[in-house]
């Protein structure tokens, strides 16, 4: 990760060093040589946070991959396993104690619970008579992982599932707890908004938590000026639409991992000739790091994906001049000079490479035929065509056996559009969708109906319409190239969270008072009181700081329309963006997926 993760005033690095500190008291407290092992979710999440030289650092010799039957050879006297609470994960646990007790070798084993210990799952490694093999079972606090300058996740796969579908609240407790976290490393936050139900849990958590702490404030002076809790059920719409921001479209297709993507080898080949040639190519993905620790990725990350052509040849041009003045260095210092810039110029070229390769990759599939289909539908639904009725593209796509995803984000999608969809018309979706996918697919469509994506027409009556016209979702002619408002991020479509966010801002949520009554769940607002003293003087021209908070996962496309309100000449607010999951609509309509290891990805 970069070392410069400050993003205006805020700077997150005080979260991840107040994370590595506790990383490190644990490693101390079992002394000697040690093997970590991994549940393997964690990895990616761990990675963010601390590279492997700080375990090395702590004597961590030996990392494995937890899985079941013995472990691997390792001569250390400490085994630390790292694990998310979760009881199949203590019967691998406990397989691999017993089995490694059976040798003679004396181990200390120690149970690293994140983000917090479970009494169920220390119960069940009783059952499996090893708990007393434990030396340190302890918890480590993993809330909100700084994934870059302005942005936290939770990464909490499950969180949509479990609020709105098994009505767990696990994952609420969590964000307020984490909000606490950064409380006492940012300063109390003086005003509170929110609109919805899982946004006021968290928000009275929060309040209850304050209180029961309330003599130990800390002395800080606020970071955030106020805290915008924003249920993802308030805005079903956006995640179901094709992103089409350079970032966002990078997750459509291949999928962004904390922080990584894969991507196929072949574009990458360093030796195209070899290639050529016939000799072999590799056949791993490439997986590269996407942040904005990469200078020309930060440039181009949040554009419509139809101005990275242009952005990429100003670039190229750039660098070429740079590379240029080596001709006219005549003098040693002007040489010297030429030759420090060297390593600089070198990685911005093949940065630049690299990304007008994965450029050229997505415009084979943008500019398919199929994808200018989907799209043209997914616009037809936002500006309310044809949105009561059967939909022909739909149909086709179901006869061609398209991926099911693909199907149920069209589906879902006309339906919150149409606020429900009419029974005959729903009907007929469900009996294609059975008898082309199979009969197991009945729990996804039921889950899907539970949490709103898809569900029957009771009234007449559809507000999207009403909500669309108040809140300015779509904009007719966005301007992809040099855009003047935030629907450039779906060329034409503004993400209706992000709206709310922008009026709350200016002029402020009364002058909406009835369109937020047509949205699911309650809007508020709570002030906090500050401890004497602490009372902001806002210099003149000084921004406001709102972190907004996505509770059931965001998208990259709404970040980069955030980041779009942050940097607005007139904008007056900076914004940092929190979530419980990065999301998109694939992994979140399979998150909502009874088997999804049945289904074709």
């Amino acid at each position: 990760m970069s070392a410069h993760l400050s993003y205006g005033r805020v700077n997150l690095n005080i979260l991840r060093e107040a994370a590595r500190k506790e990383l490190r008291e644990f490693l101390d407290k079992c002394a000697g040589s040690k093997a970590v092992v991994w549940d393997e979710y964690l990895t990616g999440p761990f990675g963010l946070i601390a590279q492997y030289s700080l375990l090395k650092e702590h004597e961590v010799e030996k990392m494995f991959t937890l899985k079941g039957g013995r472990l691997p050879a390792a001569d250390v006297k400490n085994i630390i396993f790292f694990v998310r609470p979760r009881l199949e994960l203590m019967d691998i646990i406990a397989e691999n104690v017993i089995s490694e007790d059976k040798m003679h070798s004396p181990r200390d084993f120690h149970i690293l619970f994140v983000p917090r210990r479970s009494m169920l799952c220390e119960q069940r490694l009783k059952e499996q008579g090893v708990l007393g093999s434990f030396i340190n079972i302890d918890e480590y606090i993993l809330d909100l992982i700084p994934y870059d300058g302005d942005l936290l996740s939770m990464e909490s796969e499950g969180a949509f599932r479990e609020c709105y579908l098994e009505s767990d609240q696990t994952s609420l407790y969590h964000t307020a707890k984490g909000l606490m976290t950064l409380q006492a490393l940012y300063g109390t936050i003086p005003q509170i908004f929110g609109k919805g139900e899982c946004a006021r849990h968290v928000a009275n958590m929060m309040l209850r938590m304050k209180r029961e702490f309330a003599g130990s404030q800390t002395q800080i002076l606020p970071v955030f000026d106020s805290l915008l809790l924003l249920d993802r059920n308030i805005d079903l719409l956006t995640p179901l639409a094709t992103q089409l921001t350079y970032e966002g479209l990078i997750d459509e297709v291949y999928g962004i991992t904390n922080g990584y993507v894969k991507l196929p080898p072949e574009k990458f080949a360093a030796q195209k000739k070899q290639a050529e040639a016939g000799k072999d190519l590799p056949t791993e993905p490439k997986k590269m790091q996407l942040n904005s620790a990469e200078e020309l990725y930060a440039e181009i990350r949040d554009k419509n994906f139809n101005a990275i052509g242009a952005a990429l040849s100003k670039k190229a041009k750039i660098i070429s001049a740079a590379f240029e003045e080596r001709h006219n260095a005549k003098t040693v210092g002007e040489i010297k000079q030429f030759v420090s810039q060297l390593p600089h110029m070198q990685a911005a070229r093949s940065s630049l490479a690299n990304h007008t390769s994965i450029a050229e990759l997505i415009k084979d599939i943008t500019t398919s035929e199929a994808f200018f289909d989907n799209l043209t539908v997914e616009q037809e639904f936002m500006t309310g065509v044809d949105t009561d009725k059967v939909n022909t593209y739909i149909e086709d796509c179901i006869a061609q056996k398209d991926p099911l995803i693909k199907i149920l984000r069209l589906v879902c999608m006309q339906s919150v559009c149409n606020n429900g969809l009419k029974q005959k018309v729903l009907d007929y979706y469900k009996r294609e969708i059975l008898q082309t996918y199979g009969y197991e697919h009945m729990l996804t469509l039921n889950n899907l109906e539970k949490t709103g994506l898809l569900k029957l027409q009771t009234s007449t009556r559809n507000n999207y319409p009403t909500i669309r016209k108040t809140l300015k979702l779509w904009m007719e002619d966005a301007n992809e190239q040099n855009p003047n408002d935030i629907s450039y991020v779906y060329s034409g479509y503004a993400p209706l969270s992000i709206r709310l966010t922008q009026v709350l801002a200016r002029p402020g949520w009364r002058s909406i008072e009835e369109v937020l009554k047509m949205l699911p769940g309650p809007h508020f607002e709570e002030r906090q009181q500050l401890p004497a003293g602490l009372h902001k003087k806002r210099q003149q021209g000084e921004n406001r700081t709102t972190l907004v908070f996505f509770l059931g996962g965001v998208t990259y496309a709404e970040i980069a329309a955030l980041r779009f309100l942050s940097q607005m000449e007139d904008g007056g607010t900076e914004y940092i963006i929190a979530t419980t999951k990065l999301i998109n609509g694939t992994s979140w309509i399979k998150s909502l997926m009874d088997r999804p290891e049945a289904q074709a990805p």
